[in-house]
């Protein structure tokens, strides 16, 4: 029987990703959408892992399951590090992707290439009884394209060029996306944690 991991989000993208990136089914994730009971956690912590650490503990305690929260920031350096912990909500009540790429792209009108170097962050924080909350990082970088390219992927995928390559993140297999992305390294690096605890139980 599966061992069951609840994801502290309603984002069926960021669901999607989390599953294949757990690969071989015998962790089994579930998402808030299947408690309903379980209102909006505000994230009001200032930063990706006071947020990871907030959903992960508030879910793991209304639910009693093994919880997964995570935080991630798109992080532009001549913005000084924004969007940042606002990545998801950038352009203000009612953000979606689309508005929240316009806005960025608009920021960054007529700045050259070489200065709009950029960083995904993912922090995750992981919840279970009986320990203290595993809190691990992933970062990729890039820079933002003018421009964006490519359908897949969601978010600020379509402006976000990882170093060393040529396509988009919305440009990419999911796999390939993966091996590189921000939110890939997170979980390879919360796998060993992961792995240790299902083991035990």
């Amino acid at each position: 029987m599966p061992k069951q991991l609840l994801l502290a989000t309603h984002n069926k993208h960021k669901a999607r990703e989390f599953s294949l990136l757990l690969g071989d089914g015998e962790i089994q994730v579930v998402t808030l959408d299947e408690f309903p009971s379980i209102g909006v956690i505000e994230e009001n912590e200032p930063d990706l892992a006071g947020n990871a650490r907030l959903k992960a503990t508030e879910v793991h305690r209304q639910t009693g399951i093994p919880a997964l929260g995570d935080d991630t920031g798109l992080e532009v350096y001549y913005l000084n590090g924004a969007p940042g912990v606002y990545s998801s909500r950038y352009s203000g009540e009612g953000a979606t992707y689309a508005r929240n790429v316009a806005k960025l792209l608009d920021a960054l009108r007529g700045v050259p290439q070489r200065r709009r170097a950029a960083r995904f962050r993912c922090v995750l924080a992981f919840v279970a009884p009986g320990g203290p909350p595993r809190v691990v990082e992933g970062v990729c970088r890039g820079t933002i394209i003018e421009e964006p390219r490519g359908t897949f992927g969601f978010g600020y995928d379509p402006i976000f060029l990882p170093e060393g390559e040529s396509q988009t993140f919305a440009e990419m297999s999911a796999d390939l996306k993966g091996k590189i992305s921000h939110r890939g390294r997170a979980v390879a690096a919360m796998l060993p944690v992961l792995n240790e605890y299902f083991n035990r139980h």
